[in-house]
């Protein structure tokens, strides 16, 4: 938590709405790098659900799109996020930087060999907000994180 790091521990998309929206007015530069679930259950038993012979249907609602909510009221903030796609993959970054306001989105492949999750390579490429298209080779994660600090060091000119 040094260096001008301040973890705001969260329990529910809820307050992680409430925490970047109360930081984001004073940040100079925002890493949306993790996500709420597109869905939430519409309502919470208060006791465990007993099995019976029927199918259970649980009735699904969406939930609030952080990312797009801070895009709306960005000024001079400089917003960093990712997309994760398996089809029309930069079509579909394209269209998450329009719909979000984004100045770069760090778009992830499942159809690379090495890339994705649960492993310690990723293979990104870097989308900005003019669509500029910069494909990475696959590099570790701490090495796709170092490029994603650079990339906010050459917009701040650092």
């Amino acid at each position: 938590q040094g260096d001008g790091i301040k973890l705001v521990p969260v329990v529910s998309g809820k307050d992680m709405y409430a925490a970047c929206h109360e930081y984001f007015e004073s940040a100079d530069v925002a890493v949306a790098a993790a996500a709420v679930a597109d869905y939430r259950p519409k309502t919470v038993a208060s006791q465990k659900i007993k099995k019976n012979d029927d199918n259970l249907v649980l009735e699904l609602e969406k939930t609030t799109d952080i990312l797009a909510s801070l895009g709306e009221k960005k000024k001079h903030q400089y917003l960093i996020g990712f997309a994760l796609e398996t089809e029309n993959e930069i079509e579909h970054a394209k269209q998450k930087i329009k719909k979000k306001n984004l100045d770069l989105i760090v778009l992830n492949s499942l159809n690379d060999e090495g890339a994705g999750f649960g492993k310690p390579t990723n293979k990104v490429t870097f989308i900005d907000a003019q669509f500029n298209i910069e494909p990475q080779e696959l590099k570790s994660k701490e090495q796709v994180a170092q490029d994603i600090v650079n990339k906010i060091k050459t917009r701040y000119n650092v």
